[in-house]
This record gives structure tokens, sequence and C-alpha cells, in this order.
């Protein structure tokens, strides 16, 4: 997901502050573009979010779009979940995204700029399956913050909006869905046709655009939405196998 939005940004011409927890690895990701640069820091410490929001003032002043992609997941029954890894999801999940953006919005406000938010969701958010619950409900909050913070960020002309994608078609992807099929490329395959409205696979780039999109000006009216980039997942209330006329 990271690398398709930056992939849309840098193809519409945007500079990349690339954020992960090893420098290392955000670095690499920053040396596939043009004009991007990496930051260390924890999302999920407040600490670390502040240092970070410092040094890129100091260095490259002010940001003008915040995109709060960061996240972890948690594949397990809700009754068989740990406090401590109930506490991980929402920390980086949900809180992570509000402490980011308030920092994002604090540097905007004291220099009198407007700038923009998009976190990014999921389906999970709408409708979810089996060992998701706790991670729904994290992205469920997202949807809400998003709400949320578009409502009272409005009075700063500051638009805040989420894209939640479905089913990406990615080697991550790959390695997730292999812990519950033996052939997670076959269930991928029989997702793009039983599961959505469009018998294609929707990709981090595609996802990316939407993000392009909501940080710019094409999107000056749209605030507090959450835009599903499934190929219309979310549509079906039956599955295309089982009411599709033969």
């Amino acid at each position: 997901m990271g690398r398709g939005i930056c992939e849309a940004i840098d193809h519409a011409g945007g500079r990349i502050i690339i954020n992960d927890l090893n420098l290392e690895m955000a670095q690499g990701v920053a040396d596939m573009f043009n004009d991007a640069v990496a930051v260390e820091g924890d999302i999920s410490n407040s600490d670390d979010v502040s240092r970070m929001f410092e040094k890129i003032n100091k260095d490259y002043g002010t940001i003008h779009g915040v995109v709060n992609n960061a996240g972890i997941g948690l594949g397990k029954y809700a009754i068989e979940a740990e406090e401590a890894e109930v506490d991980r999801l929402y920390d980086v999940d949900v809180k992570g995204i509000w402490m980011v953006s308030m920092e994002f919005v604090k540097q905007l406000l004291a220099s009198n700029e407007v700038g923009h938010i998009v976190n990014i969701s999921s389906v999970h958010a709408f409708t979810t399956m089996h060992r998701m619950a706790i991670y729904a409900s994290a992205k469920s909050a997202v949807n809400g913050l998003t709400r949320g913070l578009a409502i009272e960020l409005g009075k700063h002309n500051i638009r805040c909006n989420a894209v939640a994608p479905g089913m990406i078609y990615s080697e991550q992807s790959v390695s997730i869905i292999g812990r519950w099929s033996h052939d997670p490329m076959k269930w991928m395959k029989d997702h793009k046709t039983d599961h959505q409205c469009l018998n294609s696979f929707t990709t981090a780039r595609d996802c990316g655009n939407v993000v392009v999109f909501l940080l710019s000006d094409l999107s000056r009216s749209i605030t507090g939405q959450t835009i599903y980039t499934d190929h219309g997942t979310t549509n079906l209330l039956y599955n295309n196998e089982y009411t599709s006329q033969k």
C-alpha cells in the first residue's frame, strides 16, 4: 500500500516524506522516487511523533498533506486475542492516526496554511469475516475519527477523508491469505470472480490514485468521506456465483 501511494504521489509531481520504524527501510523506499526523503519514528509513540514533525518542519518546512497508512493487523478470534495485542493494534491503527494528524494540524495552524489528511481504512470497517472482529473495530474507529476530524477542522479549510481498500493484489496478500488457504492464488482469483462487481484485481496503485485525488483540489468539496476502493466488494449482498443467471 505504501509503495502504491508513493508511486501515485510521485507521478503527480508531489514531494514525499516517508516514515517507518526503521530508517533504512524508509530510505530504501525513498530511493525509488524522484523527490523523496525518509524519516524514522514510531507513530504509536507520542514523543517520536513530536520529534518527527519537529525534524520535518526544520528540514523541509510545512507539509501540506499527510497520509496515515501505517497499520498492523490482528487475525484472531476475539475470544483468543490477548489484551496486549489489542492495545498494540489500537495504538498503531487508531491512536497513531490521531497523534500524527494532530501534529500535522498544529504545524498548519502555526504557519497559517492549509493541508489535507487521508486515512487508510479498510473494507473491514463495513463488512468483515471470521478472526477479524477486533481489526474491523479498529478500522471502524478510523472511519469515525475521519468524520469527526472533518467536522472539527472544516473551519480551518482542512479536509479529512479515508480510503478503504478491499483485497489488494500483492505478495503481502498472498502471505496473509496463506494462513487460511492452502492455495492463496486460487483464493484471490475466486474472490475476484465471485466477490467483486469488477472482474479484475485492485492494486495498491489504484488506492494511491484515490489518495492523490483526495489530497488535490479536484476533491475540494469532499470531506469526512470514506471511499471504498474495492472493485465493488462492499456492494454485493450475495456473491456472484450464488445469484448469477447461467
